[in-house]
């Protein structure tokens, strides 16, 4: 690019940041002053309404009074907040105002438009041109989809269509332009180079000024019901997924809200590392929260449940455990479509017999029994759906209730209580029988009816045994207030034995078949029967039992449901069951679902394979609800990371590096542990030296971990910090992690702990060393004291340095 030209863009460049200096200038004053005014007004909201009572009247004009105090109120909160929000738009924009451009001639027109884009929109004061187009925009998608030439993009009207005269992208830090690329259909290469040459972070950042063609299809589907994302390590699925928030909630801004967005996350560290995202694009955070923390809340206190990290776990720790492998067939068969159906099949039995029930009881006797419970249940039609009849049951237990109430007011044990009352309980009932005096009281301001009150009470006064009547009333008070838990039990179903439900199913092959219909069962059926009943009258949960335990609760209770939440993004979403896809379906009826995973990292026992001919969350909603885009290129590790890496799995192949070179994976020999251990400390010390200072020492398990850090400190590795999966936030550093808590999480350099076929060598810990490899941006290092893990071995020797 000529002289010429540079000055002419830095001069647009420099007129567009005068504006909106300008803008931030005018409208600082107001930010303060409404925020000012709607902080006076608060303090002062009582001092401006007189409250009158007196009379209808003067009720209806205290009414309004309050109404129109509280009208002037909100108007000037939502006009500081639309100020505030303004003035951080432009804050956030005016160090790097744009980063591309597009010239577009539309079809029918003479001359073309420059269209700059940016973070958010930027309107001239004419409040006609813009300046910057938010990258949300419509016409913006040109940037990312299309090069020079015929080129179209949807608006809620209908298709424009044109051609791109010129597409360019800018580097601009502190109002300079320090770099300018005129890009063909990707994002420049020499952009991105320089993105992803920068260190990592210890916060995800916003990709919106480097986004591919194949990330924008992701971020502005608006059709699917289901979107499911299969993508290789390092290309960019759950970044593009958090762009796509940010592209809904601006959109759909008048009908959506960043609350009726949810994320699931892996774990607790990854809602940290990505918390930063939409805050720097302007809009508000989702919900994030973990599948594990869902299980939790609806299962409540009454069972203890493993967590997913214990189950790994075991799974990587326990192989020589008697009742190892009986554990792993009864994990799998649990995640399975075979056992869904079984649960409902078990439904439909229930609903002719077995149905168990936990009897009604106060004061050491029953007052329902369990049989009595079951009798009224089955006398119900058996057509209905059994969730149909709980709810009748429900208002069958609450009348009965009411009829025992009346009749236990005459117990024994009531008069005993009154002997027992306080004054404060006393004089609550004794305000209860005299609430026709309050009504007398109020009723003197109108005279008719006055009369016809006092009247009334006259003629009621002469015969009115005052403590006759408050006795009948305090019994009344002492038995409702007793058979007040019995009434929540009820209200919360529970008379129903969920518990001993679920413990039914375990009770054997035969019966297991017989109440299912199942005819295929797990080899070791008997074994799982016995696990599952011994953790279970523990009141403790398998993490693979949670779900279809809260699956089996709400096919007889019915299904809890949130009909707010109106789109579900489930990150690494390989590693949830069918079970679990289900219910989030049950759970969240009305809303859109989105899947980011990848096949090669399934590194737990119920992984759901996201494409293919076999796999099932396709039909989830319905095959043509359901869109599959798959994402083969990684920019997240240098083009020799990923040569080495993606060899690793036996069908990755097809992962194609983004041209970012860099020194090869560097495979290390030592003797012993200890001179492993001192060789990583001085490892650590040389990438430091080299200015990279997010580090991890990643380790197969958190028993590996634990062992290492000990080991380390030892040596003198003070400044480590040990991940653990009560670890919340992710900070940089050096730290050691065990593989599955470093999921969708990238560091400047990996060092893998243990590379020997100790540690890999079965076929189910060849994803786990690729998760772990993968984490890596910059530098790749792999340690051991004796052979090479065998999928290290199968390697080609010209993909790394020893």
């Amino acid at each position: 690019m000529d002289a010429e030209e540079w000055q002419a863009e830095q001069n647009r460049l420099d007129l567009v940041r005068e504006k909106m200096q300008a803008r931030i200038d005018e409208i600082e004053p107001e930010v303060s002053g409404t925020r000012e005014q709607a902080a006076e007004l608060r303090r002062r909201f009582w001092e401006e309404v007189t409250v009158n009572t007196s009379s209808d009247e003067d009720f209806e004009e205290t009414f309004y009074t309050i109404k129109q105090q509280a009208a002037v109120l909100s108007e000037r909160e939502r006009r500081h907040r639309l100020l505030a929000q303004q003035w951080k738009s432009l804050n956030r924009l005016l160090p790097s105002p744009y980063f591309g451009r597009v010239d577009f001639l539309e079809d029918g027109l003479n001359s073309s438009e420059q269209i700059y884009i940016g973070v958010s929109s930027f309107i001239d004061e004419d409040g006609l041109s813009f300046l910057v187009y938010d990258w949300r925009t419509p016409i913006a998608s040109l940037y990312y989809d299309h090069s020079p030439g015929t080129a179209s993009y949807d608006t809620p009207g209908g298709r424009i269509t044109g051609t791109m005269k010129l597409k360019r992208q800018y580097q601009i830090q502190n109002g300079q332009i320090r770099n300018m690329f005129d890009a063909s259909v990707t994002i420049g290469d020499e952009l991105l180079q320089q993105m992803l040459s920068k260190s990592a972070d210890s916060q995800m950042k916003s990709i919106v000024a480097t986004i591919q063609k194949e990330q924008n299809t992701i971020i502005r589907d608006d059709h699917s019901r289901l979107l499911i994302v299969q993508g290789a390590a390092g290309s960019g699925k759950t970044s593009a997924a958090l762009q796509r928030v940010a592209y809904l909630l601006y959109k759909n801004r008048d009908t959506l809200k960043a609350d009726q967005i949810v994320l699931f996350s892996p774990n607790p560290i990854f809602n940290s590392y990505v918390s930063s995202v939409l805050p720097e694009l302007g809009e508000e955070n989702m919900q994030q929260t973990t599948f594990q923390e869902y299980l939790e809340y609806w299962l409540g206190s009454s069972l203890s449940l493993e967590d997913p990290f214990d189950q790994i776990e075991y799974v990587l720790t326990a192989q020589a455990a008697q009742e190892y492998e009986a554990r792993l067939q009864g994990m799998k068969y649990k995640a399975s479509e075979a056992f869904l159906m079984a649960l409902q099949s078990y439904a439909q039995w229930l609903g002719r017999e077995g149905m168990l029930f936990k009897s009604l009881r106060f004061r050491d006797r029953d007052l329902i029994t369990a049989e009595r419970i079951s009798s009224q249940f089955y006398s119900y039609d058996s057509s209905l759906r059994l969730a149909n009849r709980v709810e009748l049951l429900q208002k069958w237990l609450l009348k009965e209730l009411s009829r025992i109430e009346r009749q236990e007011r005459e117990a024994a044990w009531v008069e005993e209580e009154l002997d027992y009352l306080d004054n404060e309980q006393y004089a609550e009932v004794f305000a209860e029988l005299h609430k026709d005096r309050e009504v007398f009281d109020i009723a003197e301001r109108y005279a008719e009816v006055y009369e016809k009150i006092s009247h009334k009470r006259r003629e009621d006064e002469g015969d009115f045994d005052f403590a006759e009547r408050e006795k009948e009333l305090l019994s009344q008070w002492i038995v409702k207030e007793s058979f007040k838990p019995l009434r929540r039990s009820v209200r919360k179903l529970s008379f129903i034995d969920i518990h001993s439900l679920y413990v039914q199913l375990f009770d054997g092959e035969a019966g297991y078949r017989e109440k299912t219909k199942e005819a295929e069962i797990p080899e070791l059926w008997s074994e799982i029967c016995q696990q599952t009943r011994e953790k279970l009258e523990r009141f403790e949960l398998f993490y693979e039992d949670a779900t279809p335990y809260l699956y089996l609760k709400e096919l007889i209770e019915g299904v809890r449901t949130n009909t707010e939440i109106r789109h579900v993004f489930v990150d690494e979403g390989q590693d949830y069951s069918l079970f679990q896809y289900e219910y989030l379906k049950k759970l969240f009826p009305r809303a859109r679902m989105t899947v980011l995973g990848d096949f090669g990292q399934a590194i737990f026992t119920q992984s759901t394979k996201l494409e293919g001919d076999d796999s099932l969350l396709h039909r989830l909603y319905g095959e043509d609800k359901a869109t599959l885009i798959r994402l083969v290129r990684s920019y997240r590790s240098t083009r020799e990371i990923v040569e080495f890496t993606k060899l690793l799995l036996a069908d990755g192949a097809e992962i194609i590096p983004f041209e970012r070179s860099g020194p090869k994976p560097l495979l290390a020999r030592l003797e012993s542990g200890e001179k492993r251990d001192i060789q990583i400390l001085r490892d650590i010390a040389a990438l430091q030296a080299e200015g990279f200072d997010s580090i991890a020492i990643i380790t197969k398990t958190a028993a590996e971990a634990h062992e290492a850090y000990r080991s380390l400190l030892v040596l003198g590795g003070e400044v480590l910090q040990l991940i653990t999966k009560e670890t919340i936030t992710f900070q940089k550093g050096v730290m050691i992690v065990p593989v599955y808590l470093a999921k969708g999480i990238e560091f400047d350099a990996v060092l893998i702990y243990d590379a020997s076929p100790q540690t890999y060598s079965r076929e189910n810990e060849r994803k786990l060393l690729y998760t772990a490899c993968t984490r890596a941006m910059h530098r790749l290092h792999l340690y051991t004291t004796g052979e090479w893990s065998p999928f290290v071995q199968a390697l080609p020797v010209e993909l790394y340095d020893q």
